[in-house]
This record gives structure tokens, sequence and C-alpha cells, in this order.
């Protein structure tokens, strides 16, 4: 890498990290528009891959007190089924307008429960979770947000948010560890990626760690809140990603 592309990706990387430390996810969104920029888009897709399991994985041991695995694996199983499958239709449907109309339904839904109180608290079951993990797996495959249903799911749970972060960071772990080993397969972590990922390691580490120091000052709503504004921005790039493609 040239050196004057060192700065802005060490700063994403650390942005990065620091995001996904604060709220639990994100760190995708937030590092993928500028890394696209600056290298290559497969090399982005395993580089968020591999960062993906480290912040979720310290997200994980941080919060392992708070952890159910009941309710944990209906969702993670879903996902893991849904993936594949999201994988498949990317070549049977147009990813764009799946794209646009889940940008839609995103930024939707965001600005309504910012505006509104608090939906719920809803019961689900474990069979409805094992078929929202599906839909998340399938949104994950086709457009790379693979946390985003269950995390929504979470919230309209009325969960803390110390459960919430112990839910929906293991079934985002678990998606990585899927993404991870498929792109193994496919090659796509070559030398200079895994010279990329320790280029970029220190900074990572350093952002999660803030981040989650800064999580620990804040309360259940600012973190509702938090969330939602998360949601709303990817959302939004889903939508710019499609006006991008389309001129």
């Amino acid at each position: 890498m040239d050196g004057h592309l060192l700065v802005p990706f060490i700063l994403a990387t650390f942005l990065g990290g620091f995001v996904s430390g604060f709220s639990g996810f994100a760190m995708g969104i937030v590092v993928s528009g500028v890394w696209l920029h600056i290298i290559t888009p497969i090399q982005v897709a395993a580089l968020i891959a591999g960062y993906g399991l480290l912040t979720q994985g310290y997200g994980i041991a941080k919060l392992r007190q708070e952890l159910s695995w009941r309710t944990i694996w209906p969702l993670s199983l879903g996902t893991a089924i849904g993936i594949p499958f999201g994988v498949m239709l990317l070549t049977r449907t147009n990813p764009s307008h799946v794209r646009l109309g889940v940008g839609v339904l995103l930024v939707l839904y965001a600005t309504y429960s910012l505006l509104r109180p608090p939906l719920g608290p809803f019961k689900i079951s474990r069979s409805a979770d094992v078929a929202i993990g599906v839909a998340n797996g399938l949104l994950g495959g086709i457009t790379g947000l693979g946390g985003i249903i269950s995390t929504i799911s979470c919230q309209l749970r009325g969960w803390s948010k110390d459960k919430q972060r112990a839910v929906f960071q293991p079934v985002l772990f678990a998606a990585f560890v899927i993404i991870s080993i498929s792109q193994l397969f496919a090659g796509s972590y070559t030398p200079e990626t895994i010279k990329l990922y320790a280029m970029g390691l220190p900074f990572m580490v350093a952002g999660i760690w803030i981040g989650f120091k800064l999580y620990g000052t804040i309360n259940d709503e600012m973190f509702r809140r938090t969330v939602l504004a998360l949601v709303l921005v990817a959302g939004a790039s889903l939508i710019v990603s499609v006006a991008g493609f389309s001129t």
C-alpha cells in the first residue's frame, strides 16, 4: 500500500473498531466507505470478515456473564442456513433491487423508531427466532449486512443493552465464521491481505477497547438510539450504493 493511503486505511480501521466496541456491530459499514476507495472489494470483504471475528469475539468475552445459549442458538442456526441461500440468490435476482428495497425499509424503520416511543417489548418463540435467523442470513448473503435483522429483533424484545449485545454479537460471530471459511476456500486471504490485516490490527484493537469503555457510560435508551442511528446509516448506505452503481 502506498504511504499516502496508509493514513486513511488506519483511521478507518480505528473508527470501525470504535463503533463496533461502542455498539456491537456496524464495523463493516464504517470501514467499507473508506476501504473501497483504496483497496480491492475482495480485500475489503476478507478484512471485514477477519476483523469481524475479532470485534465480535471481544464483545462476547466482555459480556460472557450475560450469554444465554438458549436464546442464541436459534438465531445462529437460522443465520447459518440463510447465508448460503442469500449468496445463491445473488445469481438469481437483481441485487440492486434487493439492496434498494431493504435500504428503504431500514431507513423508514429507524426513522419511525427514533421519532416514536420504543416498540414492544415483544415475546418471540424459538421457532420464530430460527425464521428471523434465516432472514438475517439471507440479508447478509445478499447485502453483507449479516447482523441487522437479529440486532433489530433483540431491540424489539425490550432487553437491556448488555443482554442485547450478548445475543446479537454471538450471532454475528457465527455469521463471520461461515463467511471467513467461505473466503478461505475462495482464496481471498492472500499474503497482501494478511499483511493489511496485521497493519491494521493494533488500531482495530485500540478502537474496540476505547469504544467499549465509552459503551459502559451510557444507559439503555442511549444505546437504543445509537443502534437505530446505525441502522439508519446502514439503510442509507445501501440506497447510496445502488445509486452509485446505476450512474
